[in-house]
């Protein structure tokens, strides 16, 4: 009986870890360069004395999907969408080079080149600033170009892109990093200017993965509940006879 307790009880918690996850993904399924949680179970033994036949299971996040998000053009000159694997150095607030796939770029008040949460995008010179009143133009392979007024265009920077040769981990702020440092900057990574990457987060997958997570909690429940019925009935049963 203890068995069907207790891995009843350790598949709900997991099951509402699962939801969790994936309403996290919902959540963002509108954010530009949202890369999609994974969701994972795994049996992990118990230690202990006479705990060694005990298995329970646990939700783990095994990693990111990496499928490209759809690309939607906007027009803005300081939009732009990473090519392939290509991703975006940033300095994130801790200070650390940090990497996204969230393109819509802005000025700050000093002129520099920040993301959409005013974090500065990294140059491979540093950080780019461009001058006051001044017209910006990226181009494919991330260099950025100034033009004030009637002048010549002056090229003020190039951002800096990375080709990651294995998987980054995801961070509680949201970036990526690579687990051996900061990653040098690809000279063949690719962008397309004036256009945005969109989540790759599927609305009606994850949906329906949150219905079947929600189905699947209330069987653990109904397990739960059947063994608390057996062993009532087991008490009635036994109880005349251990009073005799």
């Amino acid at each position: 009986m203890d068995r069907l307790i207790y891995l009843s009880m350790a598949g709900a918690k997991a099951t509402m870890q699962r939801q969790d996850v994936l309403a996290h993904n919902l959540a963002n399924v509108s954010t530009a360069g949202f890369r999609a949680e994974l969701q994972a179970f795994r049996a992990v033994p118990v230690l202990g004395d006479g705990a060694s036949t005990r298995v329970y299971a646990l939700e783990s996040t095994p990693g990111y999907s990496d499928q490209a998000g759809p690309v939607q053009s906007t027009g803005r000159p300081l939009d732009v969408a990473m090519k392939g694997n290509a991703w975006l150095a940033v300095q994130a607030l801790d200070g650390t080079e940090a990497y996204t796939r969230a393109g819509a770029l802005e000025l700050d008040p000093e002129g520099n080149l920040v993301t959409a949460n005013g974090l500065p995008v990294q140059g491979e010179g540093g950080p780019i600033t461009v001058p006051a009143g001044a017209a910006v133009d990226i181009a494919g392979d991330g260099s950025v170009s100034a033009t004030v007024g009637n002048g010549a265009p002056q090229l003020v920077g190039r951002l800096k892109l990375v080709t990651p040769e294995a998987p980054l981990d995801r961070g509680t702020d949201g970036l990526f990093r690579a687990a051996d440092g900061d990653l040098p900057a690809d000279p063949n990574a690719r962008l397309q200017a004036g256009a945005l990457e969109g989540s790759n987060v599927s609305a009606v997958e994850t949906m329906v993965a949150m219905i079947a997570a929600a189905r699947q909690f209330e069987q653990q429940m109904q397990a739960l509940k059947g063994a608390e019925q057996r062993d009532q009935t087991g008490q009635k049963l036994l109880g005349p006879a251990l009073g005799a």
